[in-house]
């Protein structure tokens, strides 16, 4: 079946629905590029339908060496032919197609005949537009399954086995094929579980993407390489290269402020700004009070002595701990820091003189974790405070060249241009700082008491050898107080927790096996050095259910 059938088939079965703001909002984009910007030399294209996991799409086409962006369904054609796609993967999603105002597949998908990998409800959404039945089903799919072959040459499971596991996670399913579809594969609960035209056009009802279909980067592989003819030459050089255009096409002959927080994210963004825009960029590192214990001075040492970037230091330590007085609730802490952030950066833009721009380094996890208008699907997690915690108005336009990356990739970009080691592998720290390690109200006090538990966890950390082997590591100091005995005198102090993770992206992690002598150490140290703090306890949440931070 020829495509411009396939699209007639599916202009006829979708809504006459338009969205007012789409129009501005590709005006907006198109004109962030000018005539001097440079594609990549090619790219995947991934329809947004609202899943937790495209994202994880993204990320595993990336690992392949092939470029990719997300974008929702009503972005168009010219907001992405910059990345010359090779092939459109349309993502699954929480939605039914048959619910009212259920999201539907742009017509330039099927426009421009490139290959199409539908994944759950991407699949259940191309056989509904394209004349094929898609019905609830009687029993919900969730977790694994075997996928069993039903050909022996379809592409997508190219040099696979007839049987293996995938993960499954639906309720409708489909009960009749579009025309020029076949049934590549079924499970015991799906007798439609994949599907093919013979045509570069795959729909899969289960989900490649994630770790749990073993499998799943094999099939993915295949649709890059064998149906969209991919070279895979995607490299952190060929990112450096595209956001140092795209800042420039953004910026013009505005003047940026970065804010630097001494992490690897804020590091990176900082030296790609640099490397864009040169004396356009003053970078400005803000003690907000609710740092780690010499890290202001550290900070400034490393930056100064590595990047020779033009830096102002502002301490503002008492209007961030003003702000926060009395504020125990966790969503009101990131929202407070959030915004008590912008006014510093803005008041110091203005000692400046003219600054249009405030550049941060926003990565994907803290975007998907909040509340904003691009991820309307997915739940809120928690508001990040330089995402869902920014204020309504502001006088400075973001810049954020890092925002669809994940930490990995910002490691990665940060070796390319030239970041030593130490930056690069630091563990994570939050941009809320110790406040959001400190459960209840924050105070100078337990801010202290906090600084020098954190401290003793990371020294003995070090001290054994396991700084570089774990993703985070840190105290918290709960609001708890729990009796105790010390020196044949009853004490009444606070409870700290111990939390060490490991992660690839932070969107999930799982609690570090420490050995229990350095455990042994970090709780002894803890109870005789730091006054206030008579118990410690070890957390082994893993993420999900608990988050990284506690708060």
């Amino acid at each position: 079946m020829e495509v411009s059938a396939y699209l007639e088939i599916a202009r006829g079965q979708e809504s006459a629905e338009s969205d007012s703001d789409t129009a501005s909002e590709e005006a907006e984009l198109e004109a962030s590029l000018d005539s001097d910007y440079q594609a990549v030399n090619e790219g995947i294209v991934i329809i947004d339908f609202g899943s937790q996991y495209s994202h994880l799409i993204a990320r595993r086409v990336r690992e392949l060496k092939v470029y990719s962006e997300i974008v929702p369904t009503k972005g168009s054609w010219d907001a992405i032919k910059h990345i010359n796609p090779k092939g459109v993967i349309l993502s699954g999603g929480p939605n039914s197609v048959f619910e009212p105002n259920a999201p539907t597949i742009p017509d330039w998908v099927f426009e421009r005949g490139l290959p199409i990998l539908g994944i759950c409800y991407g699949m259940q959404a191309l056989v509904h537009q394209l004349g094929g039945r898609v019905a609830p089903g009687l029993k919900q799919e969730y977790g694994s399954a075997v996928l069993h072959q039903n050909t022996s040459d379809a592409a997508i499971f190219g040099d696979m086995p007839t049987s293996f596991q995938v993960w499954m996670s639906h309720g409708d399913k489909v009960e009749e094929m579009p025309p020029g579809f076949s049934s590549l594969a079924y499970t015991e609960n799906s007798p439609v579980a994949a599907i093919g035209n013979g045509k570069g056009i795959f729909g899969l009802q289960f989900h490649p993407e994630v770790q749990h279909t073993p499998l799943g980067k094999s099939i993915l592989e295949n649709f890059l390489f064998k149906s969209c003819l991919c070279k895979g030459d995607w490299t952190p050089r060929n990112f450096v290269n595209d956001s140092i255009a795209r800042v420039r096409s953004q910026v013009g002959d505005g003047r940026v402020i970065c804010a630097l927080s001494g992490g690897v994210d804020s590091a990176v963004t900082a030296m790609l700004l640099n490397k864009a825009i040169g004396d356009q960029l003053t970078c400005i590192f803000v003690n907000n009070g609710l740092l780690r214990a010499e890290e202001a001075e550290r900070v400034q040492a490393t930056f100064n002595r590595n990047l020779g970037l033009k830096l102002i230091y502002t301490d503002a330590s008492d209007r961030f701990l003003d702000k926060l007085a009395g504020v125990t609730d966790p969503e009101t802490k990131r929202k407070v820091i959030g915004e008590e952030f912008i006014r510093v950066f803005e008041d110091a833009a203005s000692e400046l003189g003219q600054t249009d721009f405030l550049a941060q380094g926003t990565l994907y996890p803290d975007v998907i974790e909040s509340e904003t208008p691009e991820n309307r699907a997915s739940a809120r997690i928690k508001t990040h405070h330089n995402v869902g915690g920014l204020p309504e108005h502001m006088d400075l336009k973001l810049v954020e060249p890092l925002r669809y990356l994940f930490k990995d990739e910002v490691r990665e970009v940060g070796l390319e241009l030239g970041l030593q080691p130490e930056m690069v592998y630091r563990q994570p720290f939050p941009g809320p700082g110790l406040a959001i390690r400190l459960i209840g109200e924050v105070t100078k006090e337990r801010l202290d008491i906090l600084r020098a538990c954190d401290w003793i966890v990371i020294d003995e950390i070090k001290a054994a050898d396991l700084y570089n082997q774990i993703w985070q590591s840190f105290a918290v100091l709960s609001d708890s107080r729990t009796v105790g005995v010390m020196g044949d005198y009853r004490t009444y102090g606070y409870v700290c927790a111990i939390r060490a993770v490991n992660s690839e992206d932070a969107m999930t992690a799982d609690w570090v096996r420490l050995p229990y002598d350095v455990l042994a150490r970090i709780s002894s140290r803890i109870v005789n050095e730091v006054p206030g703090v008579n118990r410690v306890v070890y957390d082994i949440t893993s993420k999900p259910p608990g988050t990284i931070e506690w708060e």
